[in-house]
Protein backbone atom coordinates (compact mmCIF):
# COMPACT_ATOMS: atom_id res chain seq x y z
CA UNK A 1 0.00 0.00 0.00
CA UNK A 2 1.53 3.35 -1.16
CA UNK A 3 1.56 6.48 1.26
CA UNK A 4 -0.85 8.28 -0.83
CA UNK A 5 -3.65 5.71 -0.45
CA UNK A 6 -3.40 6.38 3.33
CA UNK A 7 -4.67 10.32 3.92
CA UNK A 8 -7.15 10.61 6.09
CA UNK A 9 -10.40 12.57 5.53
CA UNK A 10 -11.13 16.26 6.67
CA UNK A 11 -13.48 14.55 9.06
CA UNK A 12 -11.34 12.09 10.84
CA UNK A 13 -8.21 14.39 10.73
CA UNK A 14 -10.95 17.08 12.86
CA UNK A 15 -11.83 13.97 15.26
CA UNK A 16 -8.50 13.33 15.72
CA UNK A 17 -6.83 16.31 16.54
CA UNK A 18 -10.35 16.71 19.15
CA UNK A 19 -9.45 13.26 21.18
CA UNK A 20 -5.39 14.44 20.97
CA UNK A 21 -6.51 17.89 22.14
CA UNK A 22 -8.83 15.94 24.76
CA UNK A 23 -6.11 13.57 25.85
CA UNK A 24 -3.74 16.60 26.41
CA UNK A 25 -5.98 18.10 28.66
CA UNK A 26 -6.43 15.39 30.86
CA UNK A 27 -2.64 14.76 31.47
CA UNK A 28 -2.38 18.74 31.71
CA UNK A 29 -5.35 18.19 34.32
CA UNK A 30 -3.45 16.02 36.20
CA UNK A 31 0.18 17.62 36.00
CA UNK A 32 -1.86 20.88 37.68
CA UNK A 33 -3.54 18.80 40.31
CA UNK A 34 -0.26 17.31 41.38
CA UNK A 35 2.02 20.19 41.03
CA UNK A 36 -0.42 23.39 41.15
CA UNK A 37 2.13 25.60 40.97
CA UNK A 38 3.23 24.53 37.30
CA UNK A 39 2.72 27.54 35.26
CA UNK A 40 3.82 26.06 32.41
CA UNK A 41 1.53 23.16 32.28
CA UNK A 42 -1.90 25.70 33.66
CA UNK A 43 -0.96 28.24 30.92
CA UNK A 44 -1.22 25.11 28.02
CA UNK A 45 -3.77 23.40 30.44
CA UNK A 46 -5.55 27.32 29.47
CA UNK A 47 -5.27 27.52 25.97
CA UNK A 48 -5.98 23.67 25.31
CA UNK A 49 -9.77 24.05 26.87
CA UNK A 50 -9.98 27.37 25.03
CA UNK A 51 -9.45 25.71 21.96
CA UNK A 52 -12.15 22.52 22.74
CA UNK A 53 -14.40 25.60 23.70
CA UNK A 54 -14.45 24.66 27.21
CA UNK A 55 -14.03 28.15 28.43
CA UNK A 56 -15.60 27.98 31.99
CA UNK A 57 -12.83 25.74 32.47
CA UNK A 58 -9.99 27.75 31.28
CA UNK A 59 -11.62 30.76 32.99
CA UNK A 60 -10.78 28.94 36.13
CA UNK A 61 -6.88 27.94 35.03
CA UNK A 62 -6.64 31.52 33.91
CA UNK A 63 -8.06 32.80 37.43
CA UNK A 64 -5.67 29.89 39.17
CA UNK A 65 -2.59 31.86 37.15
CA UNK A 66 -3.76 35.37 38.02
CA UNK A 67 -3.56 34.33 41.71
CA UNK A 68 0.07 32.25 41.69
CA UNK A 69 1.03 35.44 39.48
CA UNK A 70 -1.01 38.63 39.87
CA UNK A 71 1.73 40.40 38.07
CA UNK A 72 2.15 38.78 35.24
CA UNK A 73 0.63 40.87 32.14
CA UNK A 74 -0.27 38.08 29.86
CA UNK A 75 -1.79 35.67 32.89
CA UNK A 76 -3.62 39.02 33.10
CA UNK A 77 -4.62 39.36 29.34
CA UNK A 78 -5.35 35.30 29.16
CA UNK A 79 -7.49 36.31 31.76
CA UNK A 80 -9.20 38.97 30.08
CA UNK A 81 -9.51 36.33 26.88
CA UNK A 82 -11.41 34.02 29.21
CA UNK A 83 -13.86 36.52 30.66
CA UNK A 84 -14.81 37.71 26.84
CA UNK A 85 -15.39 34.27 26.11
CA UNK A 86 -17.65 33.49 28.93
CA UNK A 87 -19.60 37.00 28.36
CA UNK A 88 -18.49 38.53 31.44
CA UNK A 89 -17.45 41.91 28.89
CA UNK A 90 -17.06 44.44 32.26
CA UNK A 91 -14.60 41.98 33.91
CA UNK A 92 -12.91 41.49 30.48
CA UNK A 93 -12.53 45.09 29.46
CA UNK A 94 -11.21 45.43 33.54
CA UNK A 95 -8.72 42.65 33.18
CA UNK A 96 -7.48 43.91 29.84
CA UNK A 97 -6.73 47.42 31.29
CA UNK A 98 -4.85 45.39 33.86
CA UNK A 99 -2.80 43.58 31.83
CA UNK A 100 -1.64 46.92 30.24
CA UNK A 101 -0.58 48.66 33.43
CA UNK A 102 1.86 45.68 33.88
CA UNK A 103 3.29 45.99 30.65
CA UNK A 104 1.32 44.15 28.08
CA UNK A 105 1.54 45.95 24.67
CA UNK A 106 1.01 44.28 21.79
CA UNK A 107 -1.65 46.27 20.12
CA UNK A 108 -1.79 44.55 16.62
CA UNK A 109 -2.39 40.94 18.87
CA UNK A 110 -4.91 42.34 21.06
CA UNK A 111 -6.89 44.07 17.65
CA UNK A 112 -6.67 40.23 15.91
CA UNK A 113 -7.70 38.29 18.60
CA UNK A 114 -11.05 36.58 18.05
CA UNK A 115 -11.07 35.26 21.95
CA UNK A 116 -11.78 39.30 22.60
CA UNK A 117 -14.44 39.72 19.45
CA UNK A 118 -16.99 40.14 22.04
CA UNK A 119 -15.16 43.33 22.91
CA UNK A 120 -14.97 45.08 19.85
CA UNK A 121 -17.57 47.83 20.28
CA UNK A 122 -17.08 48.52 23.70
CA UNK A 123 -15.26 51.84 24.20
CA UNK A 124 -13.24 50.76 26.93
CA UNK A 125 -11.32 48.31 24.50
CA UNK A 126 -10.92 50.88 21.86
CA UNK A 127 -9.71 53.35 24.66
CA UNK A 128 -7.38 50.43 25.33
CA UNK A 129 -5.92 49.94 21.47
CA UNK A 130 -5.45 53.23 21.35
CA UNK A 131 -3.65 53.75 24.03
CA UNK A 132 -0.79 50.77 22.93
CA UNK A 133 -0.81 52.26 19.02
CA UNK A 134 -0.30 55.83 21.24
CA UNK A 135 2.94 54.02 22.97
CA UNK A 136 4.26 52.42 19.90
Amino acid sequence: MSEETLTLSDSLRSRLDRLGLEFLAEVLGIETRERPGNAEALVTLGMVLTQLGRYPEGLAVDRRLVELHPKDSGARYNLACSLALTGQCALALSALEEAVELGYDDAEHLVADADLSSLRNEARYLAVIARLRKQA
